[in-house]
């Protein structure tokens, strides 16, 4: 690095340390080789711990175990100083320097960094971490030590910390920012079949349960991740947090701010502690004093540790108020139950009631009892939550956002319920996670953000994202896919972070269109049965072409996972190939067995292979989940489950066999080659006999390369065989003949201009972003906004959150799609939105529509509860409205798009014509 002179002075309004002379701004030698830097820290806990972090990292990269002290005369070369602003340590560097520290007092979680000469020694110097509180300083220290090169998952994804030569960091001033979210945390759920058993069986035995030694590596990884809130695990299988001795105390030695969720008002795990026999019911109207005592012991077992109070009252557990028998009911006893709990809470915490931290989250029914027109205190925190599968159900109107309290979110990584569960592999795309809280910022939800995180693991890369954007909104700058290169490129190395940053992508994509826990077609709650994949409905292309993004998907990451050094691959396996494996292990599993029942229909010789393929497919789950119990000598042994809540679709199905006649001949299925001029991309044809032997040979091809150009076909193969094709952008192609079974046949492959919609098998289709231009000449900003890499189609389109809700006729100017047609038919358009709900309570959620200059079309999406057509957008990520186009003539058409409600999300227009295949999903030939 560079040396450089700069001159820090203190300008008006700037918080941080102020050096009186210009100083030689300079890199810091932490270790130069032969001895590694001291680290001195404060004689307080939680930063001896931080000191302890910082020593473990230190040592893990130079192979050296630095010397600690709370002295600053133990300072020989150069050590690491970890303190609060008006420590002893910093007043005496402070003083020495001509620093002013008290810029930082009443600052909110901010450090500053400076490397400091020793005035009577010109060879010590010291890297000065001075925080304007603890959590500050631990920041400050965080943030070293990934500059150093250690990974958050460190520990907890076994991205193992690479020794260095020498270690050099930055010397010169640097001020962090406060956080742009206050309280950023996490909540441990759903733990039954990973974390609890593993923590019980594995990592302290000796507890049996989750217990202090696992909370403390929790809350390591939460300063790794600067999170500073944390809902313990609740459920039943867990004894509660409160219950267990140390716990409490390892929060307060983290400087963890504790909370609890939206089930467990005033710090009580009601599913555990509440004793029917010993208190009664739990029912506020019929045994009042003992509902109030319950909670009155908590709050005076807890007072002094730091905390947020949830309040209010549900059921026993994650349900609706007991003894309720209306809203109404339930808001009236609400408000009671506020002034009772806020009086227990101000005689504990010997203050106002105002200034005890408090929320209220607005889950489930308490959402509806808040609707009818409950007040809830000025101070208190509304937290809005998502609908548990991402979409928030609604933010603060402009009156909210004035509350003193101000807002936060709860939001999904993994949930159990109805529809369905997805606790099992974490597939929330990024890009709807980026576009919901960006929303939630931009509505002024900034006190308090917490996310489900399940078991933690596979969710690593998801929790990381919610906190990195928590932490400091310029995330929200970058796209889905820029921060998605950055984190890989911090896990694995620069050579290899595009690729394996592409491999995530291809995987949240696919989950997009369904997730792998969704792709047994049963919903729960009550449970039922699986059925036939809607992807097979069409005759099996579309199956198909998702079986062979999932099969060129695998192969990516093999190939990555077989090139990494030695020292990566437990991590590797962990966090991409094990889920990217057993997601395309169970899509193979049901598609395949799918596939089997509709070509036995057919009389193709495939079937049978196909069940043995499906039955590989279960088989390489199981093992996968064994390696990866199996890791690190057993580290993880018990976090992993392949069937969570053992629902239908993890089960084992039978494996069919058919006896079908052999037929003579053969054919060639490439129904789906069709691409797109300059982007490349991989697609399969197939060749196949009647169930006769035979062989093949493919000749002619030109802009394509194949896998194979000849093969058998054979009882191993099941008398098929998939021929890999792959485009690489060039500006012909053709993809020549198949020579089978005595005959020749000639194989049509269509290439697509990409700046015009094309009709393919009777469907156009136009994503959001291809507008062709608005229907005004104007400097004014469009309606509308782009959400990068949402949706099916790479991006998506957002009405502006500032845009007034029109009455009657929109006021908005419109966007325009342009196409045309061949031919006078019948057609239907979709509008194909996603299935977010109303910005706030006073927004509607509508899109107006315009044919070829018609009468304008209203089209509402607002769904109601959980109805089934909200179960089945949200399985589907898709909100669907259609119309009709009767005797669509030929020739050029235009479609104009209204905003009417912010915040809506448009995904793509299709227009179906007459014959069209009903796919489940976008087109699989687009």
């Amino acid at each position: 690095m560079g040396k450089t002179l700069i001159n820090i002075t203190v300008a008006t309004g700037l918080i941080g340390l102020a050096v009186s002379t210009p100083v030689m701004a300079q890199d810091a030698v932490l270790f130069d080789g032969k001895s590694v830097a001291a680290v001195i820290h404060e004689r307080d806990t939680t930063l001896g711990l931080a000191g302890d972090l910082l020593a473990r990292d230190l040592k893990a990269v130079t192979g050296q175990a630095p010397n600690r002290s709370s002295d600053l005369k133990d300072c020989v070369r150069v050590c690491v100083v970890v303190a609060r602003y008006d420590s002893p340590l910093v007043t005496t560097l402070a003083r020495d320097a001509g620093l002013d520290p008290a810029r930082l007092k009443g600052q909110w979680e901010r450090y500053e960094r400076v490397l400091v000469r020793s005035k009577t020694n010109p060879q010590t110097s010291y890297l000065l971490i001075a925080g304007s509180d603890t959590r500050g300083t631990v920041w400050g220290v965080i943030d070293l030590t990934r500059e150093m090169g250690v990974s958050a998952w460190e520990w907890w994804a076994d991205v193992t910390p690479r020794k260095v030569a020498r270690l050099v960091v930055d010397g010169g001033n640097r001020t962090s920012e406060t956080p742009s979210v206050q309280y950023r945390g996490i909540f441990l759920n759903d733990e039954d079949w990973g974390l609890q058993p593993w923590a019980a069986k594995t990592f302290e035995p000796e507890v049996k349960d989750i217990g202090p030694k696992t909370y403390a590596r929790i809350f390591e990884l939460m300063w790794r991740l600067k999170a500073n809130t944390l809902w313990p695990a609740m459920h039943d299988s867990t004894k509660p947090f409160y219950q267990i001795k140390g716990n409490a105390e390892m929060a307060r030695d983290y400087a963890i701010v504790m909370s609890t969720s939206h089930a467990e008002p005033m710090m009580r795990n009601n599913v555990r502690e509440w004793d029917e026999k010993a208190r009664g019911e739990f029912n506020f109207f019929t045994n009042r004093e003992a509902m109030v005592k319950y909670w009155g012991e908590r709050a005076e077992e807890v007072k002094a540790f730091e905390n947020i109070w949830t309040i209010g009252l549900r059921g026993k557990h994650d349900s609706a108020m007991e003894g309720a028998k209306t809203p109404e009911q339930a808001r009236d006893a609400m408000t009671e139950v506020f002034k009772i709990q806020r009086g227990l809470l101000a005689k504990a915490q010997n203050k106002p009631e105002d200034q005890v931290p408090q929320v209220l989250t607005l889950y489930k029914e308490v959402l509806d009892v808040y609707m009818t027109g409950l007040k809830v205190p000025e101070d208190v925190t509304l937290v809005w939550p998502e609908d548990n599968y991402g979409y928030i159900n609604q933010l603060s109107t402009p009156e909210e956002r004035k509350r003193k309290g101000g807002a936060g979110v709860y939001y999904h990584l993994s949930y159990w319920g109805r529809p369905h569960d997805y606790l099992w592999l974490a597939t929330t795309h990024p890009a709807l996670i980026r576009e919901q809280m960006d929303r939630a910022y931009r509505m002024d939800a900034r006190k308090i953000w917490i996310v489900n995180v399940g078991d933690i693991k596979p969710g690593e890369y998801l929790t990381q994202y919610f906190l990195d954007l928590a932490f400091d909104r310029k995330a929200f700058d970058q796209t889905p896919s820029e921060h998605l290169k950055v984190w890989t490129a911090q896990q694995f190395g620069a050579d290899q972070a595009s690729e394996i940053a592409a491999i995530l992508t291809e995987y949240y994509d696919l989950a997009w269109a369904r997730r792998p826990e969704f792709m047994g077609g049963g919903q729960t709650e009550p449970t039922r049965p699986n059925v036939i994949s809607a992807y097979v409905r069409t005759g099996g292309d579309e199956a198909q072409a998702r079986l062979d993004r999932y099969a060129e998907l695998t192969r990516r990451a093999e190939a990555v996972g077989a090139a990494l050094p030695a020292d990566r691959r437990d991590a590797f396996f962990e966090l991409v190939l094990y889920p990217v494996r057993a997601s395309a292990s169970l899509n193979e599993r049901i598609l395949k067995l799918d596939l089997a029942a509709v070509y036995a229909k057919a009389g193709r010789a495939n079937v049978n292979a196909l069940s043995d393929q499906a039955k590989a497919a279960h088989a390489r789950i199981v093992a996968d989940t064994a390696a990866y119990n199996g890791l690190g000598n057993g580290k993880w042994n018990g976090m992993m489950d392949m069937a969570p809540r053992r629902l239908p679709v993890f089960d084992a199905p039978i494996w069919p066999q058919w006896n079908l006649p052999s037929k003579a001949g053969c054919s060639v299925d490439a129904s789906a080659l069709t691409f797109t001029a300059g982007v490349p991309s991989v697609r399969y044809l197939s060749v196949y006999t009647g169930g006769q032997p035979g062989t093949w040979s493919l000749s002619g091809t030109s802009g394509l390369t194949s896998d194979a150009v000849s093969g058998d076909l054979n009882t191993a193969n099941g008398f098929q065989q998939r021929v890999r094709l792959s485009y690489e952008g060039g500006e012909t192609l053709a993809a020549g003949s198949v020579a089978c079974g005595g005959k020749t046949i000639k194989v049509a492959a269509r290439l697509l201009k990409g700046d015009a919609p094309a009709e393919v098998n009777r469907l156009i289709t136009l994503p959001a972003v291809g507008f062709t231009h608005p229907l005004w000449q104007s400097s004014e900003p469009l309606e509308w906004e782009v959400v990068p890499g949402l949706g099916t189609q790479g991006a998506a389109l957002r009405a502006r959150l500032d845009l007034p809700s029109a009455r009657e006729e929109p006021s908005a100017r419109p966007i325009t799609y342009s196409f045309a047609t061949t031919a006078k038919a019948d057609a239907v358009l979709r509008v194909i939105g996603l299935p977010v709900h109303p910005l706030t309570s006073a927004n509607g959620l509508r899109l107006g529509v315009r044919i070829d200059g018609g009468p304008l079309q209203v089209l509402d999406f607002e769904t109601f509860g959980r109805s089934e057509e909200w179960k089945q957008n949200v399985l589907s990520n898709s909100a669907v409205r259609t119309v009709t186009l009767s005797q669509l003539p030929a020739g050029q058409h235009r479609i104009e798009v209204y905003a009417m409600d912010p915040g809506f999300l448009l995904d793509r227009l299709e227009v179906r014509l007459d014959g069209a295949p009903d796919y489940y999903g976008a087109s699989p030939a687009q």
